[in-house]
């Protein structure tokens, strides 16, 4: 990366670089842009009227860190990443972390040679944060030390995270909570049971966004981050989610789990900084609603 440029005024992203590196070509500049090699404040931008504010830090990546992002899905979006942390949009149908099925095609291995620069003998690591099961899409977490893995974990739940889902029928009110008691001991498919010393209290809170006559959008705020809290308790009141096979959906119109992790907001483990992303429903979820 380039020496960081502050903002010292209000300006718009690409008048700012012109003005600030006045040596370099503009078409260069717009296609640092054009490449996502810009980043203000740790997050990429290249909309070239992006606002900038007194205080904001501008910052050039290398042409070879770029073609290591390049390397990565191009489904997979990084929304951040600094020293300690990758937040990343996992596409549908990735697993987080291999399995004994697949090995190779996950977002770990992924980022892993994105963090080594693609050298297999590079000593950087990722660190799994959270889990979002394979056919969930969105926002998920990843440290590039143990330290900040440590110190995410130990405050997750502080956190808050919401997903929206698209599902069959709806709630019967437009907001409330699930509460359930889930037996996890399956491997493959998570039970709602009576409680026992064996279950875990799983709570979630909805609001519903959308109705439509045979599906609505909801979304969902978790209290507790149980293995597929959210898919069972709404399949428990009658609302599957769609694509959800698993937990009783009889429909797929979009062709996968109709599940999006859409927003994340928690401190950073090692600033104290309060993060906050968003990610929006994908189209061929969106349509549908």
């Amino acid at each position: 990366m380039s020496s960081p440029l502050t903002v010292k005024q209000p300006a718009e992203l690409l008048a700012f670089l012109f003005t600030s590196l006045p040596e370099v070509k503009k078409t260069k500049v717009r296609n640092w842009l054009k490449h996502e090699s810009i980043l203000v404040n740790d997050r990429v931008y290249t909309q070239f009227n992006h606002p900038l504010q007194a205080g904001d830090v501008v910052t050039i990546r290398s042409e070879k860190t770029v073609r290591t992002i390049n390397t990565l899905p191009k489904s997979m979006k990084i929304h951040f990443e600094d020293e300690h942390l990758i937040i990343i949009d996992k596409p549908k149908n990735l697993l987080a972390i291999a399995s004994e099925a697949e090995r190779e095609k996950t977002a770990y291995v992924y980022l892993t040679d994105y963090v080594r620069g693609g050298n297999p003998r590079g000593k950087e690591r990722i660190f799994i944060v959270h889990r979002l099961d394979r056919e969930t899409s969105g926002l998920m977490v990843f440290a590039k030390t143990g330290e900040a893995k440590d110190l995410l974990q130990e405050n997750w739940d502080q956190g808050e995270k919401r997903y929206q889902a698209v599902v069959e029928g709806g709630p019967p009110e437009d907001r409330g909570t699930l509460q359930s008691h889930l037996d996890e001991a399956n491997p493959y498919k998570v039970y709602s049971v009576p409680q026992s010393e064996l279950t875990r209290h799983a709570i979630t809170h909805y609001e519903v966004l959308k109705r439509k006559a045979r599906m609505s959008l909801v979304e969902l705020r978790l209290e507790t981050g149980r293995r597929h809290q959210i898919r069972v308790q709404l399949a428990e009141i009658g609302c599957p989610i769609i694509g959800d096979e698993k937990y009783s959906a009889r429909t797929d119109p979009a062709k996968r789990l109709g599940l999006h992790s859409c927003f994340l907001k928690f401190r950073h483990p090692i600033t104290g900084k309060e993060l906050e992303f968003s990610s929006p429903l994908p189209a061929e979820l969106g349509k549908l609603v």
